[in-house]
């Protein structure tokens, strides 16, 4: 077994967080991220001048052999526990459409050092997934919703899902999980006219809504700062609507800004990492469905932890080759600046 000690790197961050994506695949095509859909296409090039009528956007699938069994993630989760990771959550792509998901949240539920077994999902699926996966020893989930119209929902996320996600969130806090957050995606022009709809769901349902600035993460190469709506800017938007109270973060490392809604019930956060950066206590390190290590949600390199799982490498000399990467994090994202680089795959690759 490999040497207890903490995963720290060579700006003094300690990491806790580790995100686990278990597949690239989708069954939605938001327009942040898997822009397939001939509406998303139209909108962009309704929006964006500087994409041509013919750039294609295309998604690349990893071949299904170099996906991660449940087997190599739970021997990197069991790793990463051992060196101080505490949080690991369970992303995509959608992950509800790995099969046997529930089989996966058993192997990592009783992972000593892991207090903090998430999921964040589309919702299109739960029901079909949700009492067993409560079962299995997950504990908290979040859900992206980024519109309550239905016909903007269809058009962010390519799909006509709206009900089935509002039942799935409605399930989910029946079933005890908690809390049960619901994460929404800015975009000027799109759905930015939703912020105070958004938040009074969030109130009526006693939820966790997070806001999220818009990132350079989709597939089509798209982005255009223009299209961020700014963290202070709905932050005043939505003060001039409700009595909100600042909350304190939950953790040193928290990325969102949070604020109760007024009244007990429900809870407003704000992600702002293009306006607002907090690289400098980031702990997260995140695992590609296909085994790549990466170290910033914009890294434009991947580390190969694959090669090591199925090479014969030990424990030990995974748990030193992992030593060596994370010292490698990067010190910060570089968006908005002349040498910023597109991440090097798109969020569905990545893994949220």
């Amino acid at each position: 077994m490999i040497r207890s000690a903490r995963l720290i790197d060579s700006h003094g961050r300690v990491l806790r967080d580790l995100r686990v994506s278990i597949t690239d695949r989708c069954n939605f095509r938001c327009l942040y991220c898997l822009p397939e859909t001939e509406a998303a296409q139209n909108f962009y090039r309704g929006h964006w001048a500087h994409l041509p009528d013919s750039a294609p956007i295309v998604q690349q699938w990893v071949p299904k052999a170099h996906i991660l069994s449940f087997e190599e993630i739970e021997r990197v989760v069991r790793l990463a526990a051992a060196f101080g990771i505490h949080k690991a959550r369970l992303t995509g792509g959608e992950p509800l459409l790995r099969h046997g998901v529930e089989e996966l949240v058993a192997r990592l539920a009783p992972i000593e050092g892991i207090s903090d077994l998430a999921m964040t999902t589309n919702g299109f699926l739960f029901p079909r997934k949700a009492r067993a996966l409560r079962q299995a020893g997950l504990r908290r989930v979040s859900f992206s919703l980024d519109s309550l119209d239905r016909d903007n929902f269809r058009k962010i996320t390519g799909r006509d899902g709206l009900r089935e996600v509002l039942e799935s969130i409605t399930l989910a806090q029946e079933l005890g999980f908690h809390p049960v957050k619901v994460n929404a995606v800015v975009i000027r022009g799109l759905n930015d006219h939703e912020l105070e709809p958004l938040a009074e769901f969030a109130r009526e349902r006693a939820l966790s809504l997070r806001f999220i600035e818009f990132m350079p993460l989709d597939s089509a190469r798209a982005w255009l700062k223009e299209m961020v709506v700014p963290g202070r800017e709905i932050l005043e938007r939505l003060q001039g609507r409700f009595d909100l109270r600042p909350l304190a973060p939950d953790n040193p490392s928290a990325t969102a800004k949070r604020w109760s809604l007024g009244d007990g019930r429900g809870e407003l956060g704000i992600i702002a990492p293009v306006s607002e950066p907090f690289c400098g206590h980031c702990n997260r390190i995140r695992l590609t469905a296909d085994g790549k290590i990466r170290t910033c949600l914009f890294s434009v390199i991947e580390h190969d932890l694959r090669v090591h799982l199925r090479n014969g490498s030990s424990d030990d000399e995974i748990g030193d080759w992992l030593k060596g990467v994370v010292w490698q994090k990067e010190a910060r994202h570089h968006i908005g600046e002349p040498d910023f680089q597109p991440a090097s795959r798109s969020m569905s690759c990545i893994g949220g």
